[in-house]
């Protein structure tokens, strides 16, 4: 144990070029190993625990290359973090209530061509916002939107009026 203390560093910020460059190196693997095990949704497309986890791992592991976090343990926590979220988001489609909590519900910002006041507050919605969803669509009028909904990915999907 003396010897990877030795190659490694100890956990301080007082650590070797070198011994850092060691640390990146099994942090690098590291990192793969864990996108590997996670679900690679987890990385694109990103939802609040998608966020989440990215930001934490990414900290995480900066801190323990640097040498202002111990390696081992860091690596056992991050390796831990990814299990509770492939655990938490294997839950979710079997749980309303995990579902919910985790990824929200859609918001109706618009149904059969009138706006939700309501609803656009609630989603920081604004005029502005309206139009460029109405463009974005390939839509000239509102009286054209059978509904539109912020989906719980934070995009807005948007139904037109059957021209029929």
């Amino acid at each position: 144990m003396e010897t990877f203390h030795y190659l490694i560093g100890q956990d301080t910020p007082h650590i070797a070029w070198w011994q850092m460059s060691l640390r990146a190196v099994i942090i690098f693997l590291y990192a793969i190993l864990l996108y590997r095990v996670a679900p690679r949704r987890s990385f694109s497309n990103l939802s609040a625990q998608d966020i989440v986890l990215t930001v934490v791992l990414g900290s995480s592991l900066s801190r323990s290359l640097t040498g202002n976090a111990p390696l081992l343990p860091t690596l056992a926590a991050t390796g831990l973090l990814v299990v509770l979220y492939v655990s938490v988001t294997a839950l979710a489609p079997r749980s309303k209530v995990v579902s919910r909590l985790l990824k929200g519900r859609p918001i109706t910002l618009v149904r059969d061509g009138e706006v939700d006041d309501e609803a656009f507050r609630k989603a920081h919605f604004g005029e502005n916002d309206i139009a460029e969803l109405l463009r974005l669509n390939g839509l000239r009028d509102l009286s054209e939107v059978e509904e539109a909904r912020l989906e719980r990915n934070g995009q807005v999907s948007v139904i037109p009026k059957s021209s029929t």
